[in-house]
């Protein structure tokens, strides 16, 4: 799921989250109000839309931090698969 989310097993409501979680990284200025509208048929209130929105926005914004600073992984940190 890590690599692919596409090819997990998820619910419906969790398929519609991630495809919200890849839509806000990828390209913010398109999320409509059809897309949150598309979270609420699956169940999500506006509490949890925005719980998640806050948890995607902060892992984009600390992404780019890290990337725009040059932060290198911490040593025990293995490699996604790795032993």
């Amino acid at each position: 799921m890590a690599r692919d989310w596409t090819k997990a097993q998820l619910s419906a409501a969790n398929q519609a989250l991630c495809r919200y979680a890849e839509q806000l990284t990828a390209g913010p200025a398109s999320v409509t109000p059809a897309d949150l509208d598309t979270l609420r048929q699956h169940g999500f209130d506006d509490t949890a839309i925005h719980d998640a929105t806050q948890v995607i926005a902060y892992f984009n914004y600390i992404n780019r931090i890290a990337d725009g600073l040059a932060v290198e992984d911490e040593e025990f940190i293995r490699a996604w698969g790795e032993e």
